[in-house]
């Protein structure tokens, strides 16, 4: 890095990016980090970003009103892994798309009875 910097140490990673700014006084609330960041405030590593929960590590920078942020882990502190980045698998484009038959369809409809007996009510379905 050619600029300066002022060095962040975090005692425990990861830290959630709204978290970051409240810990660093940007922020009174956890609403308003949010905003901050939804509205384009906050850039991180490099690049503007505006995931409000985005895992902070160790190595990460963070650009918040003209001044740089790194992060780095306090002395004594286990180092947590960053996840690794999932790999999309491509999809095969020769099989056509399944479409429910009526049958199908209609045998989700008739699961449940249209109304209890006992009751007069609908059955109430929380799936």
């Amino acid at each position: 890095m050619n600029q300066e910097y002022i060095e962040i140490e975090l005692e425990e990673e990861p830290i959630e990016l709204c978290n970051l700014l409240k810990v660093l006084d940007f922020a009174e609330t956890g609403g308003q980090a949010k905003q901050l960041i939804a509205m384009g405030y906050v850039a991180v590593n490099n690049e503007l970003c505006t995931q409000k929960r985005k895992k902070m590590y160790s190595g990460d920078s963070l650009e918040f009103d003209g001044e740089t942020f790194l992060l780095t882990l306090a002395e004594g502190a286990i180092p947590n892994p960053r996840p690794a980045t999932p790999t999309v698998k491509p999809t095969q484009s020769n099989a056509p798309a399944k479409k429910p038959t009526k049958k199908q369809s209609n045998k989700k409809r008739n699961k449940q009875p249209q109304v209890d007996s006992k009751t007069g009510r609908k059955p109430i379905s929380f799936g």
